[in-house]
């Protein structure tokens, strides 16, 4: 049976939440900050102890967060007027000698509460091949790095417990999501239910819920694990072979998107002997008519990627069921030439432009800022470059260099003085983009200041270093557009 969660219910748990302060900055404020980020490394005594005094938000965290039995009269007084039977049927509760524990992972997770299954930790062994991942690392990284501007449509394609959902909410009319899993579609529903939002569900694999429709923005976090083709867990094995869902979904994501409308993933690909990965996943997508970015965030060696996704769904990698999981998955990864497993974003617009732009980029470095925001900006830039990116537009245009720009030279000493050997312009804000300049680049930024021209400034630099204009010019046409498409250089 699948958890049963009804309008009723739901808002009861909501008032009884409500009520206790069980909220994201609730719990901070009743843990403390030591506290907080102890239980968030594992360590739940401090927890424990804060919450001995904080009443019915006491019970929540112990019961939801660190994974404790509470009493039946701690429970009854915390859930007020959510009758106990129901909570036992939508499995929020199961019932233990001592009193109940947590049957299902419900935590606060911004302005909004998660309805998931417990972890494998939680659980105190391996997770169930239909098990509903909660909040993890690759939910909130995908919510960090997706658009948020307003649109009319967006269908979450794969929405397991619903995160990307909560978070489009906020700028999409109407919001639809998929899932091949019945038991990620209940706990969905619970989610929504509990956050009081209206959302179309649509149960069936990849797109076929919705065939035939389009939408303004598309969000998936797909099963992505790449491997042999099998399916040990729904939440991440797709059986497809290899990275053969990511391909997919990059394949068949532009085809339900609206003119204009952008479509975000997140993705793995196979890094192969002797192929370039941006060769790979470039050749992923449509023929013309789509935008696509491919930003590559990590790379994992085979031996560590397996590891961790054993452990990842509880099973221990020196056990006899992790070393033949682990056989057969390393074989794999031999007989395929697979030297390593990028993992990234992916964003694809659909353009009826007459060049369709498509780059892919290693984005490995650590960065504070949220994609999303830039994502957004990237897909302006693109657009202008399309619009003015031709020889004859750039040269007429007035450049400004912003001020998060900031331009760094290493020098090194010589007989006089100190010679610049490196010059690299940083961009202190987004994803930090850096490019290496020569000096007559960096001169030619120096110039923008939105006064001249391009034409004129290259002129300018063509006299002063004595260099022939129409070469300068072909050296400068791929630095700027370079620059633009990175936002460290911008039209006045």
């Amino acid at each position: 049976m699948l958890p049963d969660f009804s309008p009723e219910l739901t808002s009861r748990l909501r008032d009884a939440f409500q009520t206790a302060g069980y909220d994201t900055d609730g719990v901070l404020a009743a843990l403390g900050g030591q506290a907080h980020a102890a239980m968030t490394r594992g360590e739940p005594e401090a927890a424990r102890r804060a919450t001995r005094d904080a009443g019915a938000l006491g019970t929540f965290v112990r019961l939801f967060l660190l994974g404790d039995v509470e009493s039946e009269a701690d429970v009854t007084t915390a859930f007020k007027s959510a009758d106990v039977d129901q909570l036992l049927a939508a499995e929020v509760l199961r019932a233990d000698p001592g009193g109940f524990r947590a049957g299902l992972d419900v935590r606060p997770h911004d302005s909004w509460w998660v309805v998931a299954d417990l972890d494998a930790e939680q659980r105190g062994g391996p997770v169930p091949p239909d098990h509903v991942l909660g909040i993890g690392q690759a939910s909130i990284s995908l919510a960090r790095a997706t658009a948020r501007r307003p649109v009319g449509s967006l269908l979450d394609v794969g929405t397991g417990c619903g995160v990307q959902v909560l978070h489009a909410s906020r700028h999409a009319e109407r919001v639809t999501a998929t899932d091949l899993s019945e038991r990620a579609l209940a706990l969905a529903r619970g989610t929504f239910l509990l956050n009081g939002l209206d959302v179309e569900l649509g149960r069936g694999e990849w797109f076929g819920p919705v065939a035939g429709r389009r939408f303004d923005q598309i969000v998936c976090n797909p099963p992505f694990v790449v491997g042999p083709p099998r399916v040990d867990y729904t939440y991440r094995d797709s059986g497809l072979g290899g990275d053969d869902a990511s391909a997919l979904v990059v394949r068949q994501m532009p085809s339900f998107l609206n003119e204009g409308g952008v479509g975000q993933l997140l993705a793995s690909w196979l890094h192969r002997r002797g192929e370039d990965w941006g060769d790979r996943v470039s050749s992923w997508l449509p023929r013309g008519g789509v935008d696509a970015w491919f930003v590559q965030r990590d790379v994992a060696d085979p031996a560590l990627y397996v590891g961790t996704w054993l452990r990842d769904a509880g099973v221990d990698p020196r056990s006899p069921e992790g070393r033949e999981k682990a056989a057969v998955w390393l074989d794999w990864f031999a007989r395929n030439d697979v030297e390593g497993v990028g993992f990234g974003f992916v964003t694809l617009r659909r353009t009826s432009g007459s060049h369709a732009e498509v780059v892919c980029e290693d984005l490995r470095h650590a960065y504070v800022d949220p994609l999303g925001p830039e994502t957004s900006l990237w897909l302006d830039r693109v657009e202008w470059l399309r619009a003015n990116g031709s020889a004859e537009a750039l040269l007429a245009t007035r450049f400004t260099v912003p001020e998060s720009v900031l331009l760094e030279e290493v020098s090194s000493p010589d007989d006089e003085g100190w010679t610049a050997v490196v010059r690299r312009l940083h961009r202190q804000d987004g994803p930090g983009w850096q490019h290496e300049l020569d000096e007559v680049a960096a001169a030619l930024l120096a110039g923008c200041r939105g006064a001249l021209p391009l034409e004129d400034l290259v002129t300018l630099l063509a006299f002063a270093h004595d260099q022939p204009v129409d070469g300068l010019i072909a050296n400068a046409l791929p630095v700027v557009r370079d620059l633009v498409r990175h936002g460290m250089l911008r039209p006045a």
